[in-house]
This record gives C-alpha cells, structure tokens and sequence, in this order.
C-alpha cells in the first residue's frame, strides 16, 4: 500500500480553498514551510482547478515512491489512465534529469506497484514556462502500457492531459480504491539497499514482501537469533548462508551488520568483503548520500569525514586482516560477515602473498583459519557468518567454501557451525568437508539459511536456473527460456552497434546499462573493446550520462572482477573466443602472446566457466549477447571459432537481432 500527503475526487478538490489543501499536505508531511515551496504549491494547485474542471476522477499530491525515497508532485486518475505529474516551476527547459526523474516515478510504480502492472501510466513534465511546438504520444517498444515522458508547459497541460484522454479513450475505469491499496513490492539494487539500511536501519519498504520473497526476512531473523543465543550462553557460532546468483546474500549481510552496531551494547558488527569493486562502489555511494543528507538538515560534513564512519561499517577483508596482524587483541566488533566467502583464500595463496607482499616469513594460515582466529580472541563470544556463492570462484586462489570448514574441523571444533543443507549440492564441493567436521563438531542444519529465490532479476525468478543449464549443457534450458522470455527478453547478435543500440531502446529513465566482458576476452580489440584498460569501477557504476567514465557511455568496459555482486539494469555481454562450444563441450582458451592455448589446468577451467556465470546474471531487466562474427584474415579470430558458440545459445530459443 502506498501513502500520500493529500487525496481526494477531483470534484471536491476544485471545491476547496488552496490555503486548505496546503494546510491538509503540510499536516501529513509536508512543512511547506519555504517561501518558494508555498508558491509553487499555490501555482500548481490554482493550474490544476483550472483543467480538471469537467473531469470526473481522483487527485494525490505527494504520492510516495518508497524504493527512491522520493514523491510524486501530483498523480491523476482519470478514466482508465494513470497521469504521473512532476511540476518545475518557473523553469524555461525540458532538462534531461528532470525527464528521467518524472520517468523513474512511472517505471518504479509500472514494475514494482501490482495496480500499476497493467495500467496505462502516461509520465508527464510540466516545466511551467517552456515552450513547446506540440505534444508527442509515443508508446514505448515494451508494450507495457508506459508511455514515453510528454513535455508540456503550464499553458498547455490542460490540452495535454486532454489529447492523451482522447487518443487512449478506450479502456475499463480504474477503481481508486482498489489502486492506492494495492501491493507495492519493489526490489532494490544493492546500492539502493545498502544507503537505506545505513540511514534507517530498516530496509522492509524498499523490498518485496511476497510469498517468494518471505526468505529473505526468514534469514536474516535466524541469524539475529544465532547472535542474541551466542551472546547471551557465551558461545562461538558460525552460519553458512548459500542462495542462488542474485538471491540477496549481500542485502542479508547488510542488513544483519546494520541491526548490530550498537556498540553501547557490545553488539557491533563489521561487513567484510575480499570484493574490492564492491566495497570501494558502496563505500562511495554511502558517503556521497552522508552528504546529502546532511546538507538537508544544514549541516556541514566534508566528503572525508562522511567516509571514515562509513568504513567502520564496509570494509575490504585484507584490511581488517592487516589490522589484526599488527594488533594481538581482540577486534572491536564481536559480529563479522564475510560477503563471498568462497573466495577467501588457501593457505598455500595466502603463505605466498604473506612471504612476497608483507615479508612475514612464518605465516602459516589459510585466509579462513586467520580470520576466525581473529574472532576467537574474544573470551565470551564471536559469530561469523559466511555469505557463500555456488559457482563463483574466479580468481587464481580462491578457496571455495571446504576451505573455511577445514579450518573449523582443524582449529576450531569448539565453535558450534549452523549450516545450510544446500552446502551439500556439488557445486559448492564441500560434502567431505562437511562430514568430516560432523564427526568431530556441532552442526547444524537449517533450511532458512538458503536463499531460494532470486532478488536481482525481479521479472526473472527462473535467470540463474537458465544460466547454469546454459554452461551445464542441459537441454532443459530451452524450456526454462520459454518460462521467461516473455518478461525477461535475452536477444543474440553478432553487431556490437545493433547491441549498443538495442540496450539505449530498452532502457528508460536512469535505468543502467553497459557492456560486461570476461577478463580473458583479449581478442574483442577489433570491437574497440579492450580488457587490459583499467575502468574506474565507482564512476563506471555512480556517474551519470553526462560522464564518459560512465557505463551509459558504451566505451568502458567491465569484466567478472568488476561487477561480481553488483548489477545493472540492462546488460550486453560480449562473448569471446576464450569460452566455446563444440560438440564435446565447453572449451576453455587463454590468449598467450599471438594464439589461443588450451587451459588445462581443471581449477582454471571452472574459474573462466564461473566468470561467464557472473556475466550472465548481472542483469535485472534483460540482455543481449554478442558473438562476434570473427574474420577469416584473422587467425585468431576464424568464423568457426565463435558459430558453434553463437548457434548453441540460438538453439536455446534466444531471438536474434
């Protein structure tokens, strides 16, 4: 159920004074208390009594849009059409932002407000002393009954509003009540989450709330109630906690470090990553919204002083390690998550890192072991959750979880281990690991510790189920396509342009979209893309289009190590020579010097073949994948070489363009 400031039938609106719509929108929220906000509510609602005057129908102001914490001027129900109305008072241009903003308010209720699924939504920018030529209608290619944004002046909205109830006459009468009351289940990016959870502590409006959805708080309530249990019996505990790509493990780690940072209590918490990208990404975004957010309350912070307390709460795993090194006590913090726990490292990468990069020459743990021995300093109590990804080892050294549990089995017994049954699956290849710790510790087995449903791709519940029978070879991911096709669109191509130009059609308002490659995809130069160019991840996710450092640039590509447990909304993922398929298979490819050789090496092969599992489930909206055609003048980039690739995904059912 979404709320708002005022309501009303529109001919009760035209009947009251404007001083009491004011008075009634102050007392529900908003102050309007600044000159220039009682001035444009006077403009706004003196326009509005002029137009709507033969209308029949019902009128909010301040109707709230909870995921962007944000409200809309005004929203009309008129007929059978939803008008979406942002006022800029006074302003002489139609700007771009100001488009995308009245566009994100229509897109966030069409996606996440069930009502709003199947309505006609017309998002309208009133710049009030623009001028304008005429009025363009323009259906979206979505065919999801949102119309484009329409730009009108103060002079002409009421023959806008007119034309649009004219050219769409033909509809059923919307019943307000039945709107306003409706479901409003929306689900954050984590970047979204993570600034509201840092602010309230509380992320229950900005999440879905449906049946599928219900896991997400059934996990994060187990494991506050492990923490209270280890807290008040002194005891030790570790939680595994495995889901599915895009399930919200990330958004679980959040949320359980943000509801323990008491620190009067002794219940602080700290959110580790070994995810520079992330980290660095989060990092950024909460400190620019520190700013903001105290500016609004007139107060001065500089950008630094906004960073430093938003490192106590995300920080990178190799610092917290560094500091734990060179101090012998115990950490602050009694609560630490491990986001991507499968990727910390073995004894045998971290001995070497710690011999060449730290001149510590008798080092002789595993990442795993050292980081619980920090915890197990604490004399009365420690718990460590470990957010654990299937099939997401991509990097030389990463562990996968049998390495944490070995520690477990070989350090720490006396720690009670509460686990997830899915652990047992064989993509985690932990089975062994796990009965060997069973004969000698306490475990146990919990189902809430599961993420089952995917978070990121809300039109597509069934993505990674298709994504793992697409690089599992199993013929049921045709099947799995014709389940999600229709709200989750995936197209093939060969033309890098007609990709660039698919993804700025599909994409509205501030939507993201870039282009995501593997970092062993060196032979896309012909492309113009070119792995070995470092991106600055934090512009190439935050900045605007207006930055060429942006992904809405389409120049900057990013790979598997850049937006691992990150997403965007629309993605192209460009498909290179180093993952093919033949008859027999995947085949597994490293550029070396001027040809591609075989990678033998079976850990290799499972990391290449994870880094396309990354790429493939960081959309949340739909993508396209491209295959280049190759060149016959080139040897390292014959025809053959990427057909059989481009003809299995065709023969999946993928649509080509």
């Amino acid at each position: 159920m979404l709320n708002y400031y005022y309501s009303d039938r529109i001919v009760d609106f035209i009947q009251k004074l404007p001083e009491t719509i004011i008075g009634e929108i102050s007392v529900n929220g908003r102050l309007g208390h600044i000159n220039t906000e009682l001035y444009a509510w006077e403009f706004q609602i003196s326009i509005l009594k002029k137009i709507l005057e033969k209308y029949e129908g019902h009128i909010f102001f301040e109707f709230s849009i909870p995921r962007m914490g944000k409200r809309v001027d005004c929203l009309l129900i008129i007929k059978n059409i939803v008008f979406v109305i942002e006022f800029k008072v006074g302003e002489k241009e139609f700007l771009n932002s100001n488009l995308e903003q009245v566009w994100d308010y229509a897109l966030d209720l069409k996606n996440f407000h069930k009502p709003s699924h199947n309505l006609l939504l017309v998002p309208i920018l009133v710049a009030t002393r623009a001028k304008i030529k005429q009025i363009e209608i323009i259906s979206s290619s979505h065919n999801d009954n949102l119309i484009n944004p329409i730009r009108t002046n103060a002079e002409n909205l009421g023959n806008t509003i007119n034309e649009i109830l004219t050219f769409f006459e033909e509809g059923d009468y919307i019943h307000v009540g039945d709107y306003v009351t409706g479901s409003y289940s929306p689900t954050p990016t984590i970047i979204e989450a993570a600034i509201k959870l840092y602010n309230n502590h509380n992320v229950e409006e900005i999440t879905r709330n449906d049946a599928d959805a219900i896991n997400l708080s059934i996990t994060t309530d187990y494991i506050s109630e492990s923490i209270e249990y280890a807290k008040n019996k002194s005891k030790k505990i570790i939680c595994f906690v495995t889901g599915v790509p895009g399930a919200g493990k990330t958004l679980v780690g959040l949320k359980v470090a943000t509801e323990h940072l008491d620190k009067e209590k002794g219940n602080t918490s700290v959110f580790l990553s070994g995810n520079k990208p992330l980290v660095d990404i989060l990092q950024e975004a909460l400190t620019r919204d520190r700013v903001i957010q105290e500016k609004l309350i007139g107060n001065k912070i500089t950008k630094k002083q906004a960073k430093e307390s938003v490192k106590t709460f995300i920080q990178i795993i190799h610092h917290y390690r560094d500091e734990y090194l060179r101090d012998p006590k115990a950490p602050f913090d009694h609560v630490a998550i491990f986001d991507e726990a499968q990727r910390a490292w073995t004894k045998e990468q971290t001995v070497k890192f710690m011999q060449q990069k730290k001149g510590i020459a008798n080092f002789q743990y595993s990442e795993p072991e050292f980081l619980i021995s920090c915890l197990n300093r604490h004399q009365d109590w420690a718990v460590v959750i470990c957010l654990v990804g299937g099939g997401q080892e991509i990097n030389t050294g990463e562990a996968g979880i049998s390495e944490w549990l070995a520690a477990i089995n070989n350090k720490f017994s006396e720690w009670e281990t509460r686990i997830s049954p899915n652990l047992f699956d064989s993509e985690y290849n932990a089975q062994a690991a796990i009965e060997s710790l069973r004969r000698k510790s306490t475990v146990v087995f919990n189902d809430s510790l599961h993420l089952a449903v995917s978070m990121r791709s809300y039109r597509a519940e069934y993505l990674s189920k298709l994504v793992k029978e697409i690089l599992d070879i199993d013929e049921n991911a045709l099947e799995t396509f014709k389940k999600i096709q229709d709200k989750y669109p995936i197209v093939l191509t060969r033309d890098i342009e007609k990709a660039k130009m698919w993804l700025k059609e599909k994409a509205r308002g501030s939507e993201r979209y870039g282009i995501v490659v593997s970092s062993q995809a060196y032979r896309l130069k012909p492309l113009a893309i070119d792995v070995k160019s470092q991106i600055n991840h934090v512009n190439w996710f935050l900045d605007g289009k207006d930055d060429i450092r942006s992904s809405y640039f389409l120049e900057d590509v990013a790979t598997e190590f850049q937006v691992q447990g990150l997403e965007l909304d629309w993605a192209c993922v460009t498909w290179d020579a180093d993952l093919r398929f033949d008859e027999y298979g995947w085949k597994t490819y490293s550029f070396v010097g001027n040809k591609w050789q075989n990678i033998h090496k079976e850990v290799r092969k499972k990391y290449l073949i994870n880094a396309y599992r990354v790429l493939l489930t960081r959309a949340r909206q739909g993508m396209v994948i491209v295959v280049p055609e190759g060149n016959l003048e080139d040897h390292t980039r014959q025809p053959e070489i990427y057909n059989s690739t481009y003809n299995y995904l065709k023969s999946i059912g993928l649509n080509t363009i």
